[in-house]
């Protein structure tokens, strides 16, 4: 039996958690089972448990690297409130509300990681707030406990508008829940609306 390389079973690894955050993302935790999840990767049932102990273990690595991913783009940007202005207003789209299996892990699956088990609940938990401490950044305004207040709010701003945003099903109420969102969000930052409070561009 040829054996791989350790760089080949992280790659593996990698690209089963990437495979499973878009699927997740699109169908739900739930909706989606190990069959599929091995299916989108390119494995087989029996190569899934050389790499996770159970589902459970990849739903908790998932929402781990997902959340990583969207700090560290948080992160990359100049500290300061035009930076978040601009990062509000893609994730605020309507490209991004179209996109579940690209956007945000938090919007895609909060309602199913609230039941999921111990572990998932504690990657999310260090994630969002890792979240939180990032958003943080570009709203610091000398006072460290509002500072992390306002990047709560913002935060589940973001979150819960893109949510409700997905829910409805009338078009024009979806985009005005956006626009509404919007507004809120630049007076919780202190920023200066751009001109275009849901302009149609990709979330990253």
């Amino acid at each position: 039996m040829a054996r791989y390389s350790p760089e080949h079973k992280e790659a593996t690894r990698r690209r089963m958690i990437a495979t499973a955050g878009r699927r997740f993302k699109s169908d739900g935790i739930d909706g989606s089972g190990i069959a599929t999840l091995v299916a989108d990767a390119g494995l087989t049932n029996g190569a899934f448990y050389g790499h996770f102990a159970s589902k459970d273990d990849l739903v908790a690595s998932v929402v781990t690297q997902q959340l990583t991913d969207q700090v560290a783009v948080v992160n990359a940007l100049p500290a300061g409130p035009a930076s978040l202005e601009a990062f509000v207003r893609e994730y605020l789209s309507p490209a991004h509300r179209d996109d579940l299996a690209e956007g945000c892990p938090s919007a895609a699956l909060l309602d199913e990681i609230g039941r999921c088990d111990g572990a998932v609940r504690e990657a999310y938990t260090d994630g969002a707030d890792s979240m939180i401490q990032a958003i943080a950044r570009h709203l610091d305004d000398g006072d460290p406990k509002r500072t992390n207040e306002r990047a709560i709010g913002l935060f589940s701003l973001l979150v819960g508008s893109l949510q409700a945003a997905r829910a409805v099903t009338d078009p024009e109420l979806s985009h005005r829940i956006l626009a509404a969102a919007y507004s809120h969000a630049m007076t919780i930052a202190g920023a200066h609306p751009g001109p275009a409070a849901t302009p149609r561009q990709e979330s990253s």
